[in-house]
């Protein structure tokens, strides 16, 4: 299993806290071959990674959406050997695209226990700035996914100004790509009966996900290679004859993951 560079290393109960699940829910997928064996330590102590914990939130994704244990093998063993622990997330945001509003309205313990960590005031406010985290009286409501997303940028090494302008980068490019696509498939579905445009969406919305989050992985990694290897200005503006300086690198990433 490939792991990201300097990853945690978890005890198999600091694993099932930071997923929000038991402890012998852990041991029932890794008896399935869902979970990789751990890292054998001292004391004969199994230690687990990123990896683990991704794929252990992807499996849980897919037993919300509604998947037998069965289906969630099936789906497990077709992925691709060796993923890391960020592409393993990203197949987990593809699944999360089309689950149902999962907003859940509880009390500051059980936010704790689904972040799998305790939380500090200024965690709950800083959580509550990214919209993850919404104060109600004295209760929270949040939705599972992005809770896990917030509780992971806490430890980012970036200001909490810094976060909440790159999460209004994205909303608003993503709002953007949103009404485009829509306009592009008006044409498609106006003749169509209610069934069917909602038959189309259904099938349109993780395909188009995919196909997004494919485009941006690679157009961020291209700004980042050019960016270390000085072919893009430190103002963010393109060399001359960079990668990418037509503008048609997104829209060929678009099409080519559909």
């Amino acid at each position: 299993m490939t792991t990201d560079s300097a990853e945690q290393t978890l005890t198999i109960d600091e694993l099932a806290a930071q997923a929000g699940v038991t402890v012998r829910t852990v041991r029932f997928y890794s008896t399935k071959g869902l979970l990789p064996p751990p890292v054998i330590g001292a004391r004969r102590v199994g230690r687990y990674g990123d990896g683990h914990l991704a794929r252990l939130e992807l499996i849980e994704e897919l037993q919300q959406q509604g998947m037998t244990l069965a289906a969630i093998e099936r789906y497990v063993r077709q992925l691709p050997p060796g993923l890391s622990a960020r592409e393993l997330a990203i197949h987990r945001a593809v699944v999360a695209s089309w689950a149902p509003d999962t907003t859940e309205t509880t009390d500051r313990r059980e936010l704790e226990r689904h972040a799998g960590r305790p939380l500090t005031d200024d965690d709950v406010r800083r959580l509550a700035a990214m919209g993850v985290v919404r104060p109600d009286g004295d209760a929270f409501r949040f939705d599972t996914g992005p809770l896990r997303l917030g509780v992971r940028l806490l430890d980012v090494p970036l200001s909490q100004e810094s976060i909440l302008a790159a999460r209004n980068v994205l909303v608003e490019h993503a709002r953007g790509a949103a009404h485009e696509l829509a306009e592009l498939f008006r044409g498609e579905v106006s003749e169509r009966e209610t069934r069917a445009v909602r038959s189309l969406s259904a099938h349109m919305h993780p395909i188009v996900v995919q196909a997004l989050l494919t485009a941006f992985q690679r157009s961020l990694k291209e700004e980042l290679d050019g960016w270390m290897d000085g072919s893009v200005p430190a103002d963010g503006s393109e060399a001359p004859g960079a990668p990418g300086a037509s503008g048609a690198s997104g829209a060929s990433e678009v099409g080519g993951a559909s």
